[in-house]
């Protein structure tokens, strides 16, 4: 019996896989791992974060496509804006600036030239729970 799920794999819906992959890479940091707009998907990884970029006619055969949102959960606040600052000074267009929301969560947002976006988040609501005995 499965006992431990692989951390999921989004898949992003883009116009051209090559040059999402050009702003995923010299904008956010990640690597372009493999594949190309002509074979319709291709592959980006930063540390453990993978994710597919796939084009129009990948996603039809699929039957899926549109603007998706991809949550990136951080491990501090402090990670949250040091990602955020390096990605506004790298040219990311930046939706949100970071914020704590009345659901504790940091975050901010930014969106990748097709309008898909990035949400980047830290779940500081273990904080406000009382102590378990």
């Amino acid at each position: 019996m499965l006992k431990h799920f692989p951390q999921a794999v989004p898949e992003i819906p883009v116009s051209n896989v090559e040059k999402a992959a050009e702003y995923y890479v010299n904008v956010l940091g990640f690597h372009f791992d493999w594949g190309n707009d002509q074979g319709g998907i291709g592959g980006i990884s930063q540390g453990n974060c993978r994710m597919f970029l796939t084009n129009a006619p990948f996603c039809r055969h699929y039957g899926n496509g549109g603007t998706v949102v991809v949550w990136l959960n951080l491990e501090s606040k402090q990670e949250v804006d040091e990602l955020y600052h390096r990605w506004r000074e790298a040219g990311a267009k930046v939706l949100a600036e970071p914020e704590d929301k009345p659901w504790h969560l940091r975050e901010f947002r930014v969106a990748d030239p097709d309008g898909n976006q990035l949400r980047v988040f830290y779940d500081f609501s273990w904080k406000l729970r009382p102590e378990q005995a």
